[in-house]
């Protein structure tokens, strides 16, 4: 019995006793009551405050409201035992036999076991990353990239229908510095004022002389902005392959030029029917003071010149033409001014903020490596590059080490902290719990036991309190997942697995829970109950991990 089937239970309830006229709601019985795990032992198996929440509106105090649900859930198959306690908490036992089929559920669900409909109907549209195509992913990048990804995952496990998105930042003066430092290393020469340092640059000027070697022969001007072009095609290409190895892929790859064929236009139009723009000393502007911004924005300068605010602005619009519901943006620690101008920008697009945006700010990230902090790479200039950490780190640890904190939370990683094969790693703490449960699948194999389906399946052997204590753990799964796409928490997932992962440990070091028969003994239908429950652990382990983008390896 899941949390979920308890909701409903009191749920129904509630509709009981408003039908008998034992009680009256003005509003109506909420659609779900929210069910959680106690916080001491001895308190039931879960409990619920909805007493205490419904009884003013029910007229009544919280205490009486508690024993007319207790009286009527006590009578509830799968429901052992009721107690109104305190001011009104109801805390609920579970039958062993209702609690054990959740292995069944979770066996039978397989990698769709979490997945819920909450978010059911939104189309969302994650935007993170959004790097310039000048240089390779950094650190900075690197955080995004789990954390965009992450939360698109757990958005989609919530119903909702997601798209990645990566903004190509491929219009500006940068991009003209970055085409002139390929030139100029082409050339033999240093790279102008504020150009491009790094090796990169060098490898990207003799992958050009190689691919194109008349390039040299051309007119200087079309020369440069050939190099700048193929320069800028290698280099996307790059941070493309470098995030598939990531295990981060993008949906969408949008090109800011292309706001500027044409979109920047219309989106601006589209604002100055809301009423919203206005024109001064040559200037176009917005004034997003009227929704709470601490001065109006410059769109187009006196001197005809759009501003980034311009940008932002028409891909926002072009967001919500392609019909996204809700627009989330993940920024960098130095945007935090952006907040306030993104949802009045919205708020002068017609739109409720609050309804279509959501903004994620993150902080920085240190890596530490024998105690000093990785500043400088010599391929990519001044700063510590994705491919650099992926190789020093790998994928796993460094996806899992980023994804365990909430991404407004300042980190410092230690390289052999997170890389190290010990139960003090929670990466390898969780990984090595899946692959404990391959191994012991694989062992039950090699004795022929084979996991109950159907009938042969009897829940009720599952009755152990180390059993219990691993079926809802196991239970609280999609509960787990919909909280994180909720709140954009990813982090809450790893948590999650560290915490089950503890549990199965404790369950597995139990004696009367062996789910392998000792020496000559047979195998008794406890046993085969007990192989379920470890293929129920090991779906978890497999699923929430996936929801990391990390892996869930069968051996270690």
């Amino acid at each position: 019995m899941t949390p979920a089937d308890l909701s409903a239970a009191v749920v129904e309830a509630l509709q009981g006793l408003v039908d008998d006229g034992s009680l009256a709601l003005p509003d109506g019985v909420p659609a779900e009551v929210t069910i959680e795990r106690p916080r001491q032992q001895g308190h039931g198996d879960y409990a619920t405050n909805v007493a205490m929440q419904l009884a003013k509106r029910a007229g009544t105090n919280p205490r009486a409201l508690g024993e007319l649900l207790a009286e009527r859930l006590r009578a509830r198959d799968g429901v052992e035992a009721v107690e109104v306690a305190g001011p009104g908490f109801l805390n609920l036992t579970v039958a062993a036999g209702a609690q054990g089929e959740v292995a069944r559920q979770v066996v039978a669900a397989g990698a769709a076991y979490g997945r819920t409909d909450v978010l059911a109907g939104q189309r969302i549209d994650v935007e993170f990353i959004s790097a310039n195509p000048t240089g390779p992913l950094h650190l900075g990048h690197t955080r995004w990239a789990v954390m965009g990804d992450a939360i698109a995952r757990v958005l989609a496990s919530a119903g909702a229908d997601v798209v990645r998105e990566f903004y190509i930042n491929d219009r500006g003066n940068q991009m003209d510095l970055f085409g002139a430092s390929i030139e100029a290393r082409a050339l033999g020469q240093e790279v102008p004022e504020g150009g491009y340092q790094g090796d990169y640059v060098h490898d990207l000027a003799r992958r050009v002389l190689d691919a194109h070697p008349g390039i040299l022969d051309l007119p200087a001007d079309e020369r440069r902005l050939a190099f700048r072009e193929r320069g800028y095609e290698l280099q996307l290409a790059e941070q493309r392959a470098q995030l598939d190895g990531f295990n981060t892929h993008f949906d969408v790859w949008f090109s800011e030029r292309s706001l500027h064929e044409g979109d920047v236009a219309t989106g601006l139009e589209k604002l100055r029917a809301q009423g919203h723009l206005f024109d001064d000393d040559g200037a176009l502007w917005m004034r997003t003071t009227d929704f709470g911004d601490d001065k109006d924005r410059v769109l187009i300068r006196s001197n005809g010149e759009l501003t980034y605010f311009a940008s932002d602005t028409a891909y926002y619009v072009n967001k919500r033409e392609r019909g996204f519901d809700r627009c989330l943006y993940l920024l960098g620690a130095d945007h935090h001014g952006y907040v306030g101008r993104l949802k009045a920008m919205a708020a002068c697009a017609g739109d409720d903020p609050e309804q279509t945006l959501d903004v994620l700010i993150g902080q920085l990230v240190k890596i530490l490596q024998d105690g000093e902090e990785l500043r400088l790479s010599k391929r990519a200039g001044n700063i510590v590059a994705l491919q650099e950490l992926v190789d020093l780190i790998g994928v796993d640890a460094l996806r899992y080490s980023l994804a365990r904190y909430p991404c407004d939370t300042p980190l410092t990683l230690d390289v052999a902290e997170i890389t190290k094969a010990s139960n003090d790693n929670p990466v390898y703490y969780v990984q090595y719990a899946h692959a404990r449960t391959c191994r012991m699948t694989a062992n039950a194999a090699d004795l022929g036991m084979v996991a109950p389906q159907g009938d042969d399946f009897d829940p009720s052997l599952l009755s152990h309190p180390r059993d219990g204590e691993l079926l809802r753990a196991l239970a609280e799964f999609p509960a787990v997942v919909a909280s994180a796409a909720d709140l954009r928490e990813p982090h809450r997932v790893a948590r999650y697995l560290e915490a089950t992962a503890s549990v199965f440990n404790k369950w597995y070091d139990t004696d009367e829970c062996r789910m392998l028969p000792k020496g000559d003994e047979p195998v008794r239908p406890a046993n085969l109950a007990r192989l379920l429950l470890v293929g129920a652990a090991r779906t978890v382990l497999a699923n929430g991990l996936d929801l990391l983008g990390v892996s869930a390896p069968e051996r270690m």
